[in-house]
């Protein structure tokens, strides 16, 4: 026979279980969020340090690092460590990426949130996301064995140069691009919508006057994320790029990166050596501007709550 447990000890065990449950919740989410803020203090601090002892150790110039277009490690008589070339590289191939996604992102989002029917976003929509699953390796095997030799018989140069890493990367952020810009689209409310055309708008005047400035905000944030992809991104850019250390004077011009240089160069410098320090000073001033990108999200996503 079952023992019968009186109703107010039934309460005080579901109270005393909940009263854990809340504890243990608590615990857990507090224990994540410790170790979230312990890591990203802990590579900064140790990123910070490894960059800066190139210029407080190694009497390396600070302002010929980030001036100089000279990058010659390996002279023993005069070792020039100039990384500008390789800094206006990420930053050139970054904005020209921008530029080239942010339209056709923008513009997609446009057209599956206003134009497409529902079962057009339905079958768009999965294809944009499925390019972000695919790896950097296969768009840079690609761009090596159709974009390269595509340049260099109809545009001009060698293939490998600041125009092939400029459309790989455009690919490769445009499904982020996409995908933040439909959201904002889509949660605009319907009375945006029916107010223009209740003035008498058309469609693309309520596009161009009202929805666009609505969602403006979070599309630039769209945007932001995408470039802060694309100026973190290595191995796809390394196999189409060039990697050179010349300053490029065209978009046909072979180039390099921050992350193209240190991906190559890590592996063949002695840990503690001077090239080995401005290596981790080229990760610095990667960490740096990613702080850069997320303080901007940070404002943009500020302006959106106003």
């Amino acid at each position: 026979m079952e023992k019968i447990i009186p109703a107010k000890e039934r309460l005080l065990k579901s109270e005393k279980s909940w009263m854990n449950g809340e504890v243990r919740g608590k615990f857990l989410v507090i224990l994540c969020a410790v170790i979230m803020i312990s890591a990203t203090i802990s590579i900064t601090i140790f990123l910070g340090t490894k960059g800066l002892q190139s210029f407080t150790q190694n009497s390396v110039s600070l302002i010929e690092f980030v001036t100089s277009i000279h990058w010659n490690p390996t002279n023993k008589a005069n070792p020039e460590y100039g990384a500008l070339p390789f800094i206006f590289g990420s930053f050139a191939v970054t904005f020209l990426a921008a530029i080239v996604a942010a339209p056709l992102g923008i513009g997609g989002a446009i057209f599956m949130t206003e134009i497409a029917p529902s079962w057009g976003r339905k079958i768009l929509q999965p294809i944009i996301e499925l390019l972000v699953g695919i790896p950097s390796v296969v768009y840079g095997f690609i761009g090596l064995t159709v974009l390269v030799p595509f340049v260099r018989e109809h545009v001009g140069g060698l293939g490998f140069s600041l125009l092939s890493g400029t459309i790989v990367l455009s690919i490769m952020i445009l499904p982020t691009i996409t995908t933040i810009a439909t959201d904002a689209m889509s949660s605009l409310p319907k009375n945006l919508r029916e107010g223009s055309y209740a003035l008498g708008a058309t469609r693309w005047q309520t596009i161009r006057k009202v929805l666009i400035p609505a969602a403006l905000p979070t599309l630039l944030t769209a945007v932001v994320l995408g470039m802060a992809r694309a100026f973190g991104e290595a191995l796809a850019v390394q196999m189409v790029i060039g990697n050179v250390r010349d300053l490029p004077t065209s978009l046909l011009d072979a180039s390099a990166t921050l992350t193209t240089i240190i991906t190559l160069n890590m592996g063949h410098t002695t840990y503690g050596s001077v090239e080995n320090n401005t290596l981790w000073s080229m990760g610095l001033i990667l960490l740096v501007m990613s702080f850069a990108f997320i303080l901007l999200i940070r404002y943009l996503s500020s302006r959106r709550k106003l």
